[in-house]
């Protein structure tokens, strides 16, 4: 038998050769995606069990995170923090809500029949105007360092509660540049990437029939193990390189009944209907019935936020898409009771600054913007903190225009608290080196 070249094994499988966005299928992201397949037999089991007991010991509340990722750092002007009538507004306007305090962006009128459900951290601060910086601090709660990778958050939470899911407990659809990695904790919890849930997830389908499948998995150990022992002269140690339960777990995924959750095509129609026919629409659909199957961590990318230039005709166009998918959001969680389980997170890089540019864009401003949070033990129908209408842009700490300043780390510590993980509990990297999982105590306001 000729042997294959470098293709993945799951590609060997199937022998699908069409173009997809990304080319990262079941195994070749690194053995180590198994953990996100399901990585409970990664850790004894008691060792699981025990962290399920202390974290319903803690009174968790939620079971599984949504993470709406404003991909390009959205302007908190013209979503959740407007201040109409002001310099700063630049003539964007505001609406009441179903909360009489709070008022938000015109352009959101669906979300503002449930701020009742959301609390808006209009405080959230950072030191970091870049980015790649920026995201990498938002996602992992973290400033980058370039002696450690961290993790981001629902890497995280995936290593800290265990599951019995089948498929991916941590998933990117529709991921940035920079999607949600799980730095030292080890790729087993990096985030599985997925396209637009329009289309049916890349090489998880045998195109053969029973018997040639089951020849083919055969010659695949074969040759996953003859690629593995080439250039060693060591035996392998399996229970370091667990190459082949990655491959038992990926094929195990295949044949799955819970892949269904991606195929939003089951879905009622009325229901696609609801979140829009956009991608950012039907990634929200699928995050959806994703938690309704137990997985643990879903963001979902919405681009485009990066507003240089024409910043508000460029927001009408994304909110007009954020406003019908993630209002369905909140509606089809509360409908399968699932919200009081699941935080939703809603958030960019950073802001947008106060002023215009001569190219009517807003530039990067990490200096007082907003992060939106819902269910899951989240408090509703309050603000948390709030923005200068008439900021001091020639001061010299320009978060003297913020009142009660939080950080990304605070919002990730309230997050981890309502799973009942631990934000102070310390992990051992591979170089032997403890890091807590964070280092800021939750806002207590929001729980």
């Amino acid at each position: 038998m000729k042997r294959p070249g470098r293709r993945s094994p799951i590609q060997l499988m199937s022998c699908q050769h069409a173009e997809h966005r990304n080319r990262r299928t079941l195994l070749s992201a690194g053995l180590g995606l198994a953990g996100s397949l399901g990585a409970s037999w990664l850790t004894p089991l008691a060792e699981l069990l025990a962290r399920d007991n202390e974290a319903a010991g803690r009174g968790q509340v939620a079971k599984s995170v949504i993470v709406l990722w404003m991909d390009g750092g959205p302007s908190q002007l013209e979503t959740f923090d407007p201040h109409p009538g002001s310099t700063i507004a630049a003539g964007s306007t505001a609406i009441s809500t179903n909360v009489a305090a709070i008022k938000i962006s015109s352009q959101l009128p669906r979300l503002a029949e449930q701020m009742d459900q959301f609390s808006l951290v209009r405080s959230i601060i950072s030191k970091e105007g870049d980015h790649e910086r920026a995201t990498s601090y938002m996602k992992k709660g973290f400033r980058p360092q370039p002696t450690v990778v961290y993790p981001s958050l629902g890497s995280v939470i995936c290593h800290q509660l265990s599951d019995k899911v089948e498929i991916p407990r941590h998933v990117s659809i529709l991921p940035s540049r920079w999607p949600a990695r799980a730095g030292f904790l080890g790729a087993q919890y990096d985030a599985f990437q997925v396209g637009d849930p329009q289309q049916p997830i890349p090489d998880v389908t045998s195109t053969v029939p029973a018997a040639r499948h089951t020849r083919r998995i055969n010659d695949l150990v074969d040759v996953v193990e003859e690629e593995f022992a080439r250039g060693r002269l060591q035996k392998l140690d399996q229970q370091k390189t667990l190459h082949l339960a990655s491959m038992r777990q990926a094929l195990k995924m295949m044949s799955s009944e819970q892949l269904r959750a991606f195929d939003i095509q089951r879905a009622p129609q009325e229901v696609q209907r609801r979140f829009g026919d956009t991608p950012f629409g039907r990634g929200c659909l699928a995050a959806t019935r994703l938690v309704e199957e137990g997985v643990r961590c879903v963001e979902v990318t919405l681009s485009g936020w990066d507003t240089h230039i024409n910043n508000h005709e460029k927001h009408r166009r994304l909110n007009e898409v954020l406003d019908e998918a993630m209002s369905a959001l909140i509606d089809r969680l509360r409908e399968k009771q699932l919200l009081q389980h699941t935080v939703v997170i809603w958030g960019g890089e950073f802001g947008r600054g106060p002023e215009l540019n001569g190219l009517e864009g807003r530039d990067h401003w990490p200096h007082g913007f907003t992060i939106a949070l819902a269910g899951g033990g989240i408090r509703g129908g309050q603000v948390v903190g709030e923005t200068s209408p008439v900021p001091d842009l020639k001061a010299k700490d320009l978060t003297v225009n913020v009142s009660s300043p939080h950080t990304i780390a605070e919002v990730h510590a309230t997050v981890l608290r309502t799973l009942g993980v631990d934000p102070e509990a310390a992990v051992v990297t591979p170089a032997g080196r403890p890091i807590k999982l964070n280092e800021a105590s939750p806002i207590v306001k929001l729980l």
